[in-house]
């Protein structure tokens, strides 16, 4: 089962090359946030692919559990039984396509499926009535993504047969938004006039079942329709592209950081890095860093990208390596090694965000976020009150440094919130 961290406490000294701070508290602000947005009427389904957005999908589920999400959307099946084994108890849908190995054991945890086509139905059909069990499925309409689900000509006839399949259960009607800003763009407009023309079929036949969703974090924010349940993913955690209406009510959750290993004078004319792509104009002194591309510091900051140190900017110079980055801070009075380095987040009044490196390395804040490594230590602060429940172990403790940023907030692991049957709630 995956473990997460607890913030400690160890004498002066950083434990880790590279760590995520987690801090609960922003994510149970954020939720609150979008619930704001949303109504009561509406649920909340957290997409927790990809690890969480590489935030720690199994800690991230338990605490949001204990804000009051019901439903959580993965990418495979593979995270939804890590999510069944660690205890959620909640609705967990896989929001893409599963390989039919894989399907015998997502029914058997009481696991959500997106359908897709006929000949999965009939996959599905038949291997539940195998089981002895009911198979929930949502069918997915392609309604301009253009990557999976049933096209919408086609929909009432894939709908037909679900409904005269004796062990699928119809369990909700989606589609997926194309359009990274949401309703301020046409062509989502167009996606949910397809949609709700199916929709209206549907019901006029007495073919819909279950929960209706589309609506993204980039559609929760820009006032698109909400139907039934949100499917927001980024902006739990603190971050929507593009300047999107809203971004400022939302609190980063993941901070990224290093500590310096080495230092060393260089003289005007030296060579950093792999390449040689960046040569010293003036005599000045190089932090490394034991983090890397395969730690979250994307291979295009090389040479534009900056960090933080002692509360100031550092930038990065020469090419970003597997598994060590060089910093200049010839500017930077009093670098020793062992001192904190942020990659995201803040030191003093200085921040770095996912946004601003994203921008930088010319990609989205998604990439960044998901591509921090297994090897960099999730630590998580802030969250619900003491319990003996095991699912978060204590982690090697850390001290405050007069260096660097206030220290994560320690704070005891929390339960994960009380059973719940896997069909029994939300959305």
């Amino acid at each position: 089962m995956q473990r997460a961290r607890r913030a400690r406490i160890i004498l002066g000294v950083d434990a880790y090359r590279a760590w995520a701070q987690i801090d609960l508290d922003a994510l149970s602000h954020n939720l609150a946030r979008i619930a704001a947005r949303t109504g009561p009427a509406v649920r909340t389904m957290l997409v927790v692919k990809a690890d969480a957005y590489g935030h720690g999908a199994v800690a991230i589920a338990h605490h949001a559990q204990l804000c009051g999400v019901r439903a959580f959307g993965v990418g495979d099946s593979s995270e939804a039984l890590a999510l069944r084994e660690s205890g959620v108890r909640s609705r967990i849908l896989v929001l893409g396509t599963i390989v039919e190995e894989e399907a015998s054991a997502a029914l058997r945890h009481g696991i959500e499926i997106a359908l897709h086509s006929s000949d999965r139905r009939r996959f599905l059909q038949e291997l539940a009535r195998r089981q002895g069990r009911m198979a929930r499925v949502h069918l997915k309409i392609d309604t301009g993504l253009g990557r999976l689900g049933v096209l919408p000509h086609k929909a009432l006839e894939l709908l037909e047969e679900i409904a005269s399949s004796s062990h699928l259960e119809l369990a909700g009607v989606m589609t997926h938004i194309a359009a990274p800003n949401g309703a301020l763009d046409s062509y989502t407009h167009e996606q949910l006039a397809s949609f709700d023309s199916v929709l209206a079929q549907a019901r006029e036949r007495g073919l819909l079942r279950g929960v209706i969703h589309a609506a993204n974090s980039a559609c929760v924010f820009t006032a698109a329709p909400l139907y039934d349940c949100v499917r927001p993913g980024i902006s739990a955690y603190g971050v929507l592209p593009g300047a999107l209406p809203g971004a400022a009510e939302l609190e980063p959750v993941m901070s990224l950081h290093s500590q310096v290993v080495f230092l060393k004078d260089i003289p005007q004319g030296a060579a950093v890095g792999y390449g040689s792509t960046w040569i010293a104009a003036r005599p000045t002194r190089i932090a490394t860093i034991p983090c890397g591309y395969n730690d979250g510091v994307a291979w295009r900051l090389s040479n534009v990208g900056e960090v933080l140190v002692r509360g100031a900017r550092a930038r990065i110079v020469g090419r970003v390596s597997m598994d060590y980055t060089c910093i200049d801070v010839g500017d930077i009075p009093g670098v020793s090694v062992g001192d904190r380095v942020t990659l995201v987040g803040a030191q003093g009044a200085e921040r770095i965000t996912l946004e601003e490196l994203a921008a930088k390395a010319g990609t989205i804040p998604y990439e960044l976020s998901c591509s921090v490594g297994k090897r960099v230590e999730r630590l998580y602060v802030g969250g619900e009150p003491a319990s003996e429940r095991d699912w978060l172990t204590p982690a090697p403790a850390r001290e405050p440094r007069t260096d660097s940023v206030t220290p994560p907030r320690a704070s005891p692991s929390h339960p994960s919130a009380a059973p719940l049957s896997p069909t029994g709630h939300g959305p």
